[in-house]
């Protein structure tokens, strides 16, 4: 993809919220709406795993309600550290305390295990990639119940031709993926078709935990690695990318801390950025302004190129000056 088309790439991505209808009142005992800015209010964040996408959301959100008037919040954050067990009692948790006034589900584990127990508060989602594959909304457009938030699909297609102008030999991308994450699949799925039209093949490896993410990269025969938005892989980011420096293959990245950590190079969305517009939209559901069953899920409104030089250097890869001039960060 020529990198003047980047631009036209975030505007294709963006949605924009209806402000609509308040919500419903709270079985929790919280007012699911009609809390103004500068009210005291608490919130309930689950988010399942320490990595910095993720963490870059939590901190966002928390700067978008800020920016909204919220500077008295309460924070419940909890994190199961990938556990599906403590993150359903995570949610549970969530559920039965009735001075909770919202929620938030950070990655789609997260989400769907509040979906599942939360009924009495709106729950807002962040870093998912597909909502209505995770069975999280009835539709983008008019979510229902008391569910929406943000999602961080991410261009694979644009991605992977990325890796293309960077290593115009590659034909084999390799993918290491968690079995248990929806939208890790989803993700595999879009790098196949993608890979298809491209001319590209993929390999794929699935795994059930972080601790099998070096093994499973160093079992693929690959020209490169892609690495999707998978939470237990990039909390592993470190042992692929061990194995891609052996291999001197390059590494492409769905998100831009991958890159700061060692990645290629990406086409990718700005985590922070993501959680403030998801702080936004939980503002608004307090406020009373909008009802999370009529609030279209958003999507990030722009994409940036990320790319470091010294992991390109370690796999003999040369940016391109037109790359490093466009670049929202290099990395060195």
């Amino acid at each position: 993809m020529k990198l003047a088309k980047a631009a036209q790439l975030a505007a294709g991505m963006a949605a924009t919220a209806l402000v609509l209808s308040a919500c419903g009142g709270s079985e929790n005992g919280g007012d699911g709406g009609g809390a103004e800015a500068g009210d005291s209010v608490k919130i309930g964040i689950s988010q399942i795993q320490s990595h910095p996408s993720l963490d870059a959301v939590r901190e966002g959100f928390k700067a978008g309600l800020e920016e909204a008037g919220y500077t008295d919040v309460e924070y419940d954050e909890q994190n199961p550290q990938g556990d599906q067990a403590t993150n359903t009692a995570i949610a549970g948790q969530f559920a039965a305390d009735s001075e909770i006034d919202l929620v938030l589900g950070i990655s789609t584990p997260s989400a769907q295990a509040l979906t599942q127990s939360v009924t009495g508060v709106p729950v807002v989602f962040s870093a998912v990639t597909d909502p209505v594959e995770a069975s999280l909304v009835e539709s983008l457009e008019a979510p229902g119940g008391n569910v929406t938030g943000t999602s961080d699909k991410n261009p694979v297609k644009e991605q992977l031709q990325l890796l293309q102008e960077l290593s115009p030999d590659a034909k084999k991308v390799g993918i290491v993926y968690s079995s248990g994450e929806v939208n890790s699949q989803v993700q595999v799925d879009w790098a196949k078709e993608a890979a298809a039209e491209l001319g590209l093949t993929i390999e794929e490896a699935a795994i059930s935990a972080s601790s099998e993410v070096q093994q499973a990269a160093a079992g693929l025969d690959v020209d490169a690695f892609y690495v999707p938005t998978d939470n237990a892989v990039v909390s592993a980011l470190e042992g692929l990318l061990q194995v891609a420096q052996d291999k001197g293959v390059p590494v492409i990245s769905a998100d831009g801390s991958s890159v700061e950590r060692g990645a290629t190079a990406t086409y990718g969305i700005n985590y922070e950025k993501l959680g403030e517009q998801t702080g936004r939209m939980a503002a608004r559901i307090l406020d009373g302004e909008a009802d999370p069953a009529s609030m279209p899920v958003e999507t990030i409104e722009e994409v940036e190129l990320y790319v470091n030089t010294t992991a390109a250097e370690k796999v003999g890869v040369e940016i391109p000056q037109e790359m490093l001039d466009e670049a929202a960060e290099v990395y060195e």
